[in-house]
């Protein structure tokens, strides 16, 4: 399972998980979650359900079609090197619906990038390779920030 948010870091952590793929002639599910975690009103402030925010239809529509280019992304990568990928969109917390969905389909990995946040911005937003790396019971293989901003594969 490649789990992916579209940004950069992602795509060495798809490009090993393809070549897993590929090595062991399996399937690659991948894999984005529509987090429902924040919405905000036009003024910054926070509201504490999604439901209750009138752009959220808006912002839903956004999250969805990113995510859908985002496993597409990998669905055409993994098909040009013969892997059959399937593309799966998840809505909910990222950590939560990641480790549910690995456990309920008996992945034998979740390989995902990081973004390599510490200090403020990691308390404030978390961390969902961290997450799943202290709860999966599903083995995870994370490529890192440093791996990332060098371009190392």
């Amino acid at each position: 399972m490649i789990a992916t948010d579209g940004f950069d870091c992602s795509n060495l952590a798809i490009d090993k998980g393809i070549e897993l793929a590929r090595l062991s002639g399996g399937t690659v599910y991948a894999v984005y979650v529509m987090s429902k975690a924040y919405s905000f009103d036009m003024d910054g402030g926070a509201y504490s359900s999604v439901s209750t925010n009138p752009y959220w239809a808006s912002i839903r529509k956004a999250l969805k079609n990113q995510g859908q280019q985002a496993v597409d992304y990998i669905k055409n990568l993994g098909e040009a090197k013969g892997i059959n990928v399937q593309s799966i969109l998840l809505e909910g917390n990222p950590s939560e619906e990641l480790i549910r969905y690995a456990n309920e389909e008996k992945m034998d990995i979740v390989i995902m990038g990081t973004h390599g946040k510490i200090g403020v911005n990691r308390m404030l937003m978390g961390s969902v390779a961290g997450n799943l790396i202290r709860h999966s019971k599903i083995p995870v293989m994370v490529v890192g920030k440093k791996a990332c901003s060098l371009g190392l594969t």
